[in-house]
Parts: C-alpha cells; structure tokens; sequence
C-alpha cells in the first residue's frame, strides 16, 4: 500500500473554462490535459445525480513540481444553487495561495472579475514571524486568500 498523499481540491464552477483561465492568469496554475468529459453509469453512482455530465480541467498549483497537488475545476449540465461562503462557516472555507506581493495579487483579483472581501493587513503571529494577507472571492465567489510571510 502506498502512503496517503494529497490529490487536488475541487471547485464546482458555472463556467469552468473562465474559471480555470481566472487561476491561470492572476495565480500562475498551468493547465494539465487532458480536458475532462465525463458521464455514465459509474458517475451517475458516484455522485448520486442521475445524468451526471462534468466537464473540466486539472491545474497545477503553482510552487509544484509535475506531480503536485492541482486544483480541479469542473462544471456540471446543471448545478444547484448556494448561497457564497464566509470566512467563519463551517467546512471547506478557502484556498490560499502565497504571493510575492499581496497588495499587487488583491488588485489583479478585482480587475479579472473578483472581488475583495476586506483589506490587505500586516500582522504579527507569534512564533511564526509576520504576516500581509487578504482575502478575496475569485470571478465565482469562491473565498481565496492571499499571503506572504517574512521573518
């Protein structure tokens, strides 16, 4: 048996090929094929939707050799609805990406479609050193938070 390893993280989109170009331009994810197309009985059980049919694409997260995590954008036929997330609910909250520059990474998220959620901050952790980070949503609402850490 194999160790455990982390795969990827899934974001349901409503339009994968905008979303997906969004993280590869304004994040630095490369795309990896092939381009997915998926439907059948298998995913019908998987997913307990009948009539499942995804389509989508793997992106590798930057900072990653070729055989790192990706982040996993697909799209469903139909999709239901949701309200957008807050920094404080329960379950998956956000995905985090380190920047060279946060300040730069939070103005380039707004002019590709997203949206700021409050201010870019320093602050101090304890023990860890000092932290610039904000939160933002991506063109979709998904919260992503940016970050640069310094001794």
């Amino acid at each position: 048996m194999h160790p455990t390893r982390f795969a990827h993280v899934n974001l349901i989109a409503r339009d994968w090929r905008a979303l997906a170009g969004f993280y590869v331009s304004v994040m630095g994810c490369a795309v990896v094929l092939p381009e997915r197309d998926l439907r059948g009985d298998w995913l019908d059980a998987a997913t307990g939707i009948r009539g499942a049919h995804l389509q989508g694409v793997h992106l590798r997260l930057p900072g990653h050799g070729p055989d790192g995590p990706t982040l996993e954008i697909f799209s469903y036929d139909s999709t239901a609805g949701g309200e957008a997330r807050v920094p404080d609910q329960p379950g998956l909250g956000h995905i985090a990406f380190q920047v060279p520059d946060v300040r730069a990474a939070w103005t380039a998220v707004q002019a590709s479609g997203g949206a700021a959620v409050g201010e870019v901050l320093q602050v101090t952790i304890p023990g860890a050193g000092s932290l610039e980070w904000a939160y933002v949503r991506d063109p979709e609402g998904n919260l992503v938070e940016l970050q640069r850490w310094s001794a």
